[in-house]
C-alpha cells in the first residue's frame, strides 16, 4: 500500500533541496508550491478573484501575476495572507488527495511525499501517514531569503507569521536539521530512507 508522508519546515529551510533528492531515490513528489502556481495561471477565475481582491498592481503588464508584490502585501497583512489560504487552499487539498489517489492505483508501493510549507497550519496532518520536518534556525532562513533576493524586513516579516519551531517539531514524525551544507542534508535524508525500506 502507498504511503503519504508530509515533508514540511519554515521558509527556506530547504524543503525543495530535500524534495529533489528524495525524488532521486524514488518518492513521488506533489508540490503545493506548484500546485499554487498552477492555479493563478493567467485565465485561471483564481487570478481574476486575486486582482479583483487586491488590485490591478498585483499584475505583471502580460496579465501573469507579480509574485514580489504579493507576498509584500501579504507578509505585511495577516488578513490579506488568510484571504489568499482561503482561496486556495481548499483547491490545493483536492489536487493532493486526487493525485495520490491515482498515483496509488498506478503504484501500489509509492512512497508519495507532499510538500506543503504550511503542512501543519493547515490541517494536513491528519492526511498524511507521517512528517518529515526539514529544520533550521531562523538567522540562516533570513541569510538565505536575502541571497535570494528578499529584503530583510520581507524575510523577518514572512518568518515572523509562520508558526512557533516547536509546533512544527512537536507535529513532526522524524526531524532532519538542514543548517550545514547540502551533503550532509542528503547524508541525513539517505539514512531516513534506509530506515524506511531497510
Amino acid at each position: 500500500m502507498s504511503r503519504r508522508i508530509g515533508l514540511t519546515g519554515g521558509i527556506a529551510c530547504g524543503k525543495s533541496l530535500a524534495a529533489n533528492f528524495l525524488a532521486s531515490l524514488g518518492a513521488k513528489i506533489l508540490d503545493a508550491d506548484l500546485f499554487a502556481r498552477e492555479l493563478v495561471k493567467p485565465g485561471h477565475p483564481n487570478l481574476e478573484r486575486i486582482a479583483e481582491h487586491f488590485g490591478s498592481h498585483i499584475l505583471h503588464a502580460d496579465g501573469s501575476l507579480d509574485r514580489a508584490q504579493l507576498r509584500q502585501v501579504i507578509f505585511a497583512n495577516t488578513q490579506a495572507k488568510r484571504w489568499l489560504e482561503e482561496l486556495l487552499h481548499p483547491q490545493i487539498r483536492q489536487r493532493f488527495l486526487a493525485e495520490s489517489l491515482a498515483i496509488g492505483k498506478q503504484d501500489p508501493g509509492a512512497l508519495i511525499l507532499w510538500v506543503v510549507p504550511l503542512l501543519v497550519e493547515s490541517h494536513y496532518t491528519e492526511l498524511v501517514d507521517g512528517v518529515l520536518l526539514i529544520d533550521c534556525p531562523a538567522w540562516l532562513q533570513i541569510k538565505r531569503l536575502v541571497a535570494r533576493g528578499w529584503d530583510q524586513k520581507t524575510a523577518q516579516a514572512a518568518i515572523a507569521q509562520q508558526i512557533h519551531p516547536e509546533e512544527r517539531r512537536r507535529a513532526a514524525t522524524w526531524i532532519i536539521p538542514n543548517w550545514q551544507t547540502p551533503a550532509d542534508l542528503q547524508l541525513h535524508l539517505q539514512r531516513w530512507w534506509q530506515a524506511l525500506y531497510p
